[in-house]
């Protein structure tokens, strides 16, 4: 059933948020991300104590094109 909608103010949209109005079948917000992080980047807590004593990040992404999320559904 078609909606009358009044004035609407939209401040922000997140880039993998969806702003919608109206009649819809199926919403799909899709997006990707590469993390790189080194030892002890997710750590949470209270009161942690990490020893690292050296930590590199290989960064490098020869293969130039990851999974893609065309087709996900």
């Amino acid at each position: 059933m078609p909606a009358y909608v009044g004035a609407v103010q939209v401040i922000n949209v997140s880039s993998s948020g969806v702003f919608h109005i109206g009649d819809v079948i199926q919403i799909r917000p899709i997006s990707n991300t590469k993390t790189f992080s080194g030892a002890g980047s997710f750590n949470t807590g209270d009161g942690l104590a990490i020893y690292n004593q050296y930590s590199a990040t290989n960064t490098l992404d020869n293969d130039g094109i990851d999974q893609g999320i065309n087709f996900n559904l």
